[in-house]
């Protein structure tokens, strides 16, 4: 060692290492502590080299905190403790100290010959326990290093005081990182969160807190909080603080019952539920407010349950969603049926779809909406006859939460779900008379209730409504409301049977074998001469819908690509009276008018005795062709293109019974 290292060793030159390092050290913090404290190491004690480390996140390296050696600072530095002297400190916990040859005794360690280092002294940095280490402060020389008590001990002294400079770092990072998650957590909150002082001046205002009052945080901060509550609730807010300031500390929290009223910076007011708590900071009071904007709530939760229910009903629509695809046709009938459409797509007039079973009166549904300004929202489908009579109403308005059994939660109804947009009513015929009246008051005024709720609800709907009765007769055998029947039949469309619509069969049976061979990942030939003689001459009681059915299974049994009609298709024709619906004459009977394409409509209309007959003579003669078979493929409800259910029925109003043989 030189002189000055010398005399430092001495028993007065203790002092003048302890007064070195401390002058070089003081008045520092953080990375220029440790920078300062091992250029004062190396100086007092004129050594080649100091350095502080602390341990990395595997615990198998240190870095340098500050790294001083040959005069100057290294950045970055940083390796592994195997086979290194501090390896020795690190594992056992313990001041090391080698006084000569230190690069013989580790020769893995390949900076300690690069530095050609003869000494080395280090010391543990630990935590409060003593025992756990956080890295190490260290120096070597280039020439041979006795050290007595004294020495080490001041060594020791700012080992210690590096320890509590890495555990107040360590702290201090902690304490930022937690500060920093308090914040995100706070200003994440839906929440509006005020701190406010014993004054009630706001001095936190989180994101919420701004939306909710619809003001900036500038103007929150430092603004009495009572300027946001009403008269009320700035009367409630001070009597609960008064309250909190006599409660134990560990009590000091409560739900405000009843909330507050809050004033936003528009002067509209709104409820709020609130929760008050109290605080100590620095010996004054403090305390956290938080509101929770309860219309905001309502509706978000109404939004929620809306998208919820849309949601699942457009499953439900894809998942029944038989895929006709767009409209297929260029017969007579059809292109008049296409012009009316287009007509009345671009406005909001209610729709009455009359036809068949089987016709498509769906998919006109659809084209008008899809044609329409409304095309954008939903497109909402009611099958009337397929909801239970007790469930109809909450289907088509909704419920409140316990209006009956089994009504554990809020449900939107259809005319809700369909608002801006349209709601198609297939077999609107099927409404019993009670529901028909509350249709009308949508139709009539746009508004109805929930069951089991007496607030009212208002809704922009356009309604398609559709049928394969004769609606007059319904009427006059007080089956349908007459006012109803008005509002709904502004504009009827009339979709032809299948049996007059000419080669439309012909062209529909093609694009339906393209089709599902595409989606069955098959290859067709097209229909031959005698596949489509059959189709021209079989009546198509199914209409569209059956023949659908008829290709799928055509191409279900199809050999080498070609489809064989006659396996699927009967040679005898059942067919039913022209132009029935429901076993009566069907076309809209509205004397001296004329219907939407300009043709006159029939020229007179039947008494309700005569109707009645009329209708028991086509069952009559289904009944017999079929055997008096009812449903199934050859019975006499799909002959008639009705549902067995509707022709049970009918049966039963009629009195039809079979003779005994």
């Amino acid at each position: 060692m030189s002189d000055s290292a010398v005399e430092a060793h001495g028993g007065l030159g203790e002092d003048r290492v302890l007064r070195t390092i401390l002058e070089g050290t003081a008045g520092e913090t953080g990375s220029a502590f440790f920078k300062a404290l091992v250029r004062a190491v190396a100086c007092a004690l004129d050594v080649h080299g100091a350095w502080i480390t602390e341990f990395t996140e595997d615990r198998e390296s240190l870095r340098a905190l500050a790294f001083w050696i040959g005069g100057g600072f290294v950045d970055g530095f940083r390796y592994r403790i195997a086979g290194t002297p501090c390896e020795d400190v690190i594992s056992e916990c313990r001041l090391v100290h080698i006084s000569d040859r230190v690069a013989e005794l580790y020769p893995d360690d390949p900076d300690l010959a690069a530095a050609q280092a003869a000494s080395y002294m280090s010391a543990p940095l630990t935590d409060t326990d003593g025992t756990t280490v956080l890295g190490n402060l260290a120096l070597l020389h280039t020439a041979p290093l006795e050290a007595d008590e004294r020495t080490t001990a001041v060594f020791r002294i700012f080992a210690a005081r590096a320890s509590a400079e890495v555990r107040r770092l360590r702290a201090e990072e902690e304490v930022f990182a937690r500060e920093e998650e308090l914040e995100r957590l706070v200003e994440s909150a839906m929440d509006a969160i005020l701190g406010i002082d014993g004054h009630l001046q706001i001095t936190r205002a989180n994101r919420a807190a701004s939306m909710t009052f619809r003001a900036s945080r500038e103007r929150l901060m430092g603004s009495d909080v009572q300027r946001f509550l009403s008269r009320t609730s700035r009367l409630k807010l001070r009597s609960l603080i008064e309250e909190l300031d006599e409660t134990p500390a560990e009590e000091r929290s409560l739900w405000v019952s009843g909330g507050l009223e809050g004033i936003r910076t528009d002067g509209k007011q709104f409820p709020a539920e609130a929760t008050l708590s109290a605080f100590e900071l620095q010996g004054e009071p403090h305390y956290t407010l938080i509101l929770r904007d309860v219309d905001a709530r309502i509706d978000a939760e109404r939004r929620l349950r809306h998208l919820t229910a849309e949601t699942e009903y457009l499953r439900q629509e894809l998942r029944e969603l038989e895929g006709f695809g767009e409209i297929v046709g260029e017969s007579p009938p059809m292109l008049r049926m296409l012009a009316d459409l287009r007509r009345v797509a671009e406005t909001d007039t209610t729709v009455l779809v009359m036809g068949e079973t089987g016709t498509g009166k769906e998919l006109v549904a659809r084209a008008i909406h899809g044609a329409s300004s409304r095309s954008a929202c939903p497109h909402v489908r009611v099958n009337c006859a397929a909801i239970p009579p007790s469930l109809m109403e909450s289907e088509f308005f909704g419920h409140a939460k316990g209006a009956f059994t089994g009504a554990t939660s809020r449900r939107e109804g259809r005319f809700a779900l369909a608002d801006g947009g349209t709601i198609f009513l297939d077999e609107v015929d099927e409404l019993p008379l009670e529901l028909q009246a509350k249709l009308l008051r949508v139709l009539q005024e746009g508004e109805f209730e929930p069951v089991g709720s007496e607030r009212t609800r208002t809704v922009d709907v356009r309604v398609i409504a559709a049928t394969n009765r004769y609606l007059e007769a319904a009427v006059r055998a007080g089956d349908f409301r007459e006012d109803l029947y008005y509002r709904l039949n502004v504009f009827p469309i009339v979709v032809p049977p299948l049996r007059d619509r000419g080669e439309d069969v012909v062209l529909l049976a093609q694009t339906f074998l393209e089709r599902i061979a595409a989606r069955m990942g098959r290859s067709m030939h097209p229909l031959g001469p005698t596949d489509l003689d059959r189709l021209r001459a079989y009546a198509w009681p199914g209409n569209v819908r059956e023949l659908q059915n008829v290709v799928e299974r055509a191409v279900i049994t199809a050999r080498s690509g070609r489809v064989d009609l006659s396996r699927v298709l009967p040679d005898v024709h059942l067919v039913a009276p022209a132009g029935r619906a429901g076993g009566v004459e069907w076309r809209p009977t509205v004397v001296g008018a004329a219907s939407p394409a300009g043709e006159p409509e029939s020229a007179g209309i039947l008494s309700k005795a005569e109707m009645m007959e009329f209708e028991r003579s086509n069952i009559l003669r289904a009944l017999d062709a079929c055997g008096w078979q009812i449903s199934g493929e050859v019975g006499a409800a799909r002959l008639l293109g009705v549902p067995p259910s509707t022709l049970s029925s009918r049966m039963r109003a009629l009195s039809i019974e079979r003779a005994a043989p």
